[in-house]
């Protein structure tokens, strides 16, 4: 049985996990990566992967640093400089980069080029060591106060910090005894590549219903996705039916405004909201959908697993700086502080947009569109709220 050792240990190499272990590696961290699965090569003749992520500004900041966004850009993304959210038509929202001097509010990137372009730098990376394919049995604390992974193969890794990025099924999280608030939405998202008659354009847009928004992201070419959001049982009817049976349903659907699409792919799943009741435990850390999950209507779970992943780095690298043990309980937790309150004030944020109209109340559904019509006119709180909603 081989046994090996290593300072940082990330357990998920999704889009955040492998941030995480580029970020630390570049601060001098000697990490080791464990995944199940490597991603998949890029073929720029391929349709785009239904996984889709709104990357904000901000998101594309924290990748810059990292020296990743080139790798992205020589791929595939595209960048939305509007977004427009409506229910009744007099009623609409629009954010413009414009109003906040920006060149882009953010680019839309499928989630395998962003996972790939992440991957590539790591294995270029002299202090990042991929263990891949690999399926972890157990984590157990040695008498060092260092954790211990164990494999199905019967090696093991030993680790001073052991970081979750296993998303919202975590086993490092259960493994560490971390509970969850969480509940059931109720409602499920289905996305949908598709084909446009013209270019998509630069702007982003979503439609509110009682049943759930009806979501509209501009890709490269004349590709786009679309995000339909409905009760569990509607959206396992429509990913059961042929395309051309599907090209119907979205036309009877969607506003008109969509124009003529041709659905290529689809790909669905439940909305579940989590929230780890802690972050950290000494030699523990969560990052991501690991610590916290959120309803999609915003475009928010990647972009704040990506704060979470340049708080983390930041915490762990000063206080190695300072000389402390920076895998310690009280230095984790200066992580947790900064970013648990700001994901549950973004959790209840959507939280409130998901209440607010899945209610098909006569008086509610006035009150909800006057509130938006208010929300257009806010001026300064409304470019405020942008900000804050790109991590500016």
């Amino acid at each position: 049985m081989d046994n090996h050792q290593t300072d940082v240990a990330v357990v998920g190499g999704g889009m955040v996990g492998a941030a995480v272990a580029l970020g630390l590696a570049r601060e001098g961290f000697q990490v080791t990566l464990v995944e199940q699965q490597p991603p998949g090569a890029f073929d720029a003749s391929q349709p785009p992967d239904v996984r889709i992520s709104a990357i904000s500004s901000a998101s594309v900041g924290f990748l810059r640093s990292l020296d990743i966004w080139r790798r992205v850009q020589a791929m595939r993304s595209h960048p939305y400089t509007r977004l427009e959210t409506w229910e009744w038509q007099q009623a609409h929202v629009v954010f413009d980069a414009s109003e906040l001097q920006l060149p882009e509010l953010g680019y839309m990137v499928e989630n395998n080029v962003l996972q790939l372009a992440l991957w590539q730098a790591l294995e270029a990376h002299p202090r990042v060591r991929c263990l891949c394919p690999a399926t972890l049995r157990a984590m157990t604390r040695g008498p060092d106060h260092r954790h211990q992974l164990q494999f199905a193969d019967g090696q093991t890794l030993d680790a001073q910090l052991v970081i979750g990025a296993d998303g919202a099924h975590s086993r490092i999280r259960q493994w560490a005894g971390i509970g969850i608030h969480a509940w059931d939405y109720n409602q499920s998202c289905m996305l949908i590549s598709v084909q446009c008659d013209s270019s998509p354009g630069e702007a982003t847009w979503q439609e509110f219903s009682p049943r759930g928004p009806r979501a509209f992201l501009p890709l490269f070419d004349n590709w786009a996705s679309l995000a339909w959001y409905d009760a569990p049982a509607r959206i396992r009817q429509l990913q059961s039916m042929p395309m051309a049976q599907l090209q119907r349903e979205i036309a009877q659907t969607f506003p008109a405004r969509l124009g003529k699409v041709t659905p290529v792919a689809c790909g669905g799943f439940p909305l579940v909201r989590r929230h780890a009741l802690r972050y950290v435990q000494d030699g523990i850390a969560l990052v991501g959908d690991a610590a916290h999950t959120i309803h999609p209507l915003a475009g928010q779970g990647v972009n704040l697993g990506y704060r979470d992943a340049e708080a983390l780095i930041d915490v762990l690298a000063t206080a190695r700086g300072y000389g402390e043990r920076w895998y310690s309980a009280p230095v984790l937790k200066r992580y947790q502080h900064r970013r648990q309150p700001d994901n549950f004030l973004m959790q209840s944020g959507m939280d409130l947009f998901y209440a607010g109209f899945s209610n098909s109340l006569t008086p509610v559904k006035v009150l909800r569109n006057l509130g938006l019509m208010a929300a257009q006119r806010a001026g300064v709180l409304k470019r405020q709220a942008l900000r804050y909603a790109l991590g500016l």
